[in-house]
């Protein structure tokens, strides 16, 4: 008996679109901390303006990746 949940090899474009899912969370994630931590990007904000649009952005980086686990109606 098998407790694997997918026996089946991911196809190469689901194996791409992975690969390419999971460099756009790392870039975003990576802009979302030097928002919030690097002091010389020079950005006209004050500090809880920092930590908050740094906070969103990687919100959306976690979102994005989340999505793509997400099943499509036409896939097994």
């Amino acid at each position: 008996m098998s407790y694997k949940l997918h026996d089946k090899q991911k196809s190469l474009k689901r194996r791409f679109l992975l690969i390419l899912g999971i460099t756009t969370f790392i870039c975003v994630l990576t802009f979302g901390l030097m928002v919030i931590f690097w002091s010389r990007l020079n950005l006209p904000f004050s500090n809880w303006q920092r930590i908050g649009i740094g906070s969103l952005i990687i919100v959306y980086g976690v979102l994005r990746f989340s999505r793509l686990f997400k099943k499509e109606p036409d896939e097994e």
